[in-house]
């Protein structure tokens, strides 16, 4: 990991500056998040659209207005950043709405639970931590307008697919994971560490699933 060209308090300083200039879209943030837990539980066909349609916002919002209104005035990598969150973010409305690929239940088995701790650990637990660690409201990366916490909890609603997914589709969350992780070391952003764990878990986990069911559609064939 090299140098990076920012330090603690301009990185914080950029989430000061953003929050409080779109407050409080925060407040809606989480009112999509917890929509997308109640829709999860109680399965429709209208409902897994607007958990994609919600998931695609937070994305699309994150590349435009986090990473290239604010981010890039401290770290230009910020305007190529932005350009992968949007392209995820068109992924979630493609295959979620257009291809109606994507299919979420809460189920309570050990991806549903492992999914639900993730979920908790981006929503509430991540704040928290922050919080602990000085990295408080309105300096703290807040759920669903900034990449970290988001991005956890993508990985945690992605276990409540119903069905196997396109690895593509977790390759940006995986490389940002691995961003994440320079920040957790180099800045001090000690609750990023989890975003790491929720990668490497749910990656993990979404493979061994993706892997048992092609096993089982060959022994079919066979």
């Amino acid at each position: 990991m090299g140098e990076l060209p920012f330090t603690t308090e301009q990185f914080l300083g950029v989430f000061h500056d953003y929050n409080m200039a779109i407050w409080p879209t925060q407040i809606i943030a989480y009112i999509l998040g917890a929509m997308i837990l109640v829709l999860s539980v109680r399965k429709t066909f209208i409902g897994n659209k607007i958990i994609n349609a919600s998931l695609g916002i937070f994305w699309i919002w994150m590349g435009i207005v986090y990473h290239l209104m604010f981010f890039s005035t401290i770290n230009k990598l910020a305007y190529i950043f932005g350009g992968f969150f949007i392209v995820q973010g068109g992924l979630f409305l493609f295959l979620g709405i257009t291809t109606q690929k994507l299919q979420y239940q809460f189920r309570s088995n050990n991806f549903g639970i492992t999914g639900l701790f993730i979920i908790i650990y981006a929503m509430l637990i991540y704040p928290m931590f922050g919080s602990f660690w000085g990295h408080a409201y309105p300096y703290a990366p807040m759920f669903g307008v900034a990449p970290c916490p988001t991005t956890i909890f993508t990985f945690g609603i992605l276990l409540w697919t119903k069905d196997k997914i396109p690895g593509w589709l977790l390759i940006i969350p995986s490389v940002w994971s691995v961003i994440g992780l320079t920040a957790a070391v180099k800045l001090g952003m000690v609750e990023d560490f989890g975003l790491m764990a929720a990668a490497v878990i749910s990656v993990t986990m979404l493979g061994y699933r993706a892997y048992v069911s092609g096993k089982i559609k060959s022994q079919k064939i066979v």
